[in-house]
């Protein structure tokens, strides 16, 4: 393991438990600058070569879109995502969340300044995060927690984070004293006028694949509404048999460079097209893959605009018979997607 303050290691050991620690920190420290490890598959993996983000760059500069793909970085939509749960707690109806997802805050200082003027102008309960705040996968982890406190001091809520591929275990002390609570394999009861819901994280999943969705359940009390954060949507599996009601979660950023219409030329993550972005189901288990706040790889988005993203618990609408129709709206309609303008 890379050499580190023995504090840390101690008190990392204590609550993540000898194996998670040790597992998490040995794997940064064999980490090379490529992102994603060995094998023919992972060997061509754009992140793994650094010089294919330049050639991006070059190529975006030479096509005159360069300029245009930052300032696109700079319109952050914010979405808003009705999700009827059965059996909410009266206490939660109309209870919102804001989720920031992939932000990579040191890669564009300047959109994490924009970002963080829309936060401060919101309306929620809690605030949060699904992980990616260093635009790196490897090295020093300060020039992001430095964009990431002003992220932090713009939210005027209680936070919740989880840890994505990017980021570094080193960084969890740092954004706790920001008051971004991280949760690791954890869960914790929100509470609300003597009633209360579940809110579990899950370590990251696509890579270190530490990931504990068990762990994170375990305090999940039977009948009780649990929402799980997920950096990346890859263990929708996992999450909906395990029996959380909401999955919140990121990595894919839609693509980020897509084709006129939202199409994206890829997504980096292990499960169908459709959990690529916005929101989906999986049995009974909804779910939202936000594409992110935040740039990977170059500075850049096209017809895929930045979004934060709140959603809105509200019990499902009642039936002339009385019966709760879970999917209908008040208004009777079908609850179908969010319109997704693309710029």
């Amino acid at each position: 393991m890379l050499p580190m303050d023995e504090e840390l290691l101690e008190e990392l050991e204590q609550r993540l438990g000898r194996v998670h620690a040790r597992q998490r920190l040995g794997i940064e420290a064999e980490r090379e600058p490529r992102a994603f490890g060995g094998g023919a598959l992972n060997f061509f993996h754009p992140e793994n070569w650094y010089s294919f983000h330049a050639f991006v760059r070059h190529a975006l500069r030479l096509s005159g879109l360069s300029r245009r793909g930052w300032r696109n970085t700079l319109e952050i939509r914010v979405r808003h995502n009705r999700v009827e749960i059965p059996g909410l707690p009266a206490a939660f109806e109309g209870y919102t969340l804001l989720h920031l997802t992939d932000l990579h805050a040191d890669l564009n200082p300047p959109a994490m300044e924009r970002l963080a003027e829309r936060v401060a102008g919101l309306e929620y309960d809690l605030c949060v995060l699904t992980g990616d705040y260093r635009a790196a996968t490897h090295g020093p982890v300060e020039p992001a927690l430095k964009e990431m406190k002003r992220v932090c001091e713009a939210v005027h809520a209680p936070m919740y984070g989880v840890l994505g591929n990017h980021d570094s275990i080193r960084m969890v002390p740092a954004l706790e004293a920001m008051g971004l609570r991280m949760l690791l394999n954890e869960g914790v009861a929100l509470e609300r006028n003597g009633e209360r819901i579940h809110l579990a994280g899950i370590d990251d999943a696509h890579f270190y694949r530490v990931d504990n969705v068990e762990k994170a359940a375990e305090k999940v009390e039977p009948g009780q509404v649990a929402i799980l954060l997920s950096h990346t949507p890859e263990i929708y599996r996992q999450a909906a048999h395990a029996g959380f009601h909401l999955m919140l979660c990121g990595h894919t950023h839609g693509g980020q460079i897509c084709l006129p219409g939202g199409i994206p030329l890829t997504l980096d993550a292990d499960c169908p097209r459709h959990m690529g972005a916005g929101p989906w189901r999986h049995h009974h288990m909804q779910a939202y893959t936000s594409v992110g706040a935040g740039t990977c790889i170059v500075p850049a988005r096209f017809n895929c605009p930045p979004e934060v993203v709140l959603h809105h618990l509200h019990a499902p609408a009642l039936s002339g018979d009385g019966d709760e129709t879970p999917g209908r709206r008040r208004d009777g309609r079908a609850a179908g997607r969010p319109a997704r303008s693309r710029a």
